[in-house]
């Protein structure tokens, strides 16, 4: 066997280094910010380089950073070839010092970026469809009250035509047929 050295973590371009959270600062400070969950469904297809450990809390992912060096390049080139300018929203506008936000005020996150309108259109779209099978649910039950409806009238006309022929039941009363 050769004694050759292995080049370090760092530079192996398949070492699983990088959390979830750590890949979306990464997007974030390449100027593409994605949710952590964004970055889920991309080691879930097979977009980013990664390996899913067991910790004591559950599962996660590890994700190699040359991916997602990779996977921030495909976006750039996608975004540029498209036109669409990505919004700086951390750039200053106007006077600094006044942009400065009080302790007390929560500050947003990249993580909590607002929802896209592909996204609500798709709950939309989701919601109608449900609407839709209540809709149906509510046919379906009131056709079925309107048959149960029908066979106790069924049932009653049955037993008015059936009484005459089987006449009333007997009833004894206390100590008349007791031998």
């Amino acid at each position: 066997m050769h004694d050759q050295p292995r080049p370090a973590a760092s530079t192996d371009e398949h070492s699983y280094l990088l959390s979830v959270e750590e890949a979306a600062d990464r997007y974030a400070a390449a100027g593409h910010p994605r949710t952590i969950r964004a970055i889920q469904k991309y080691c879930g297809r097979g977009d980013l380089e990664s390996q899913k450990v067991e910790t004591t809390y559950g599962e996660r992912y590890l994700i190699t950073p040359a991916s997602v060096d990779r996977h921030i390049a495909m976006i750039a080139e996608r975004t540029a070839a498209s036109g669409h300018v990505q919004p700086r929203t951390d750039a200053p506008v106007g006077n600094p010092e006044k942009l400065e936000t009080p302790v007390s005020e929560p500050v947003a996150t990249i993580r909590e970026q607002p929802r896209t309108d592909a996204y609500v259109h798709r709950l939309e779209s989701e919601n109608e469809f449900l609407r839709g099978q209540i809709t149906v649910k509510d046919k379906t039950i009131d056709a079925l009250l309107e048959r149960d409806r029908e066979t106790n009238h069924l049932v009653a006309g049955l037993q008015q035509m059936l009484a005459p022929l089987l006449g009333r039941p007997k009833h004894t009363e206390t100590g008349d047929n007791m031998q």
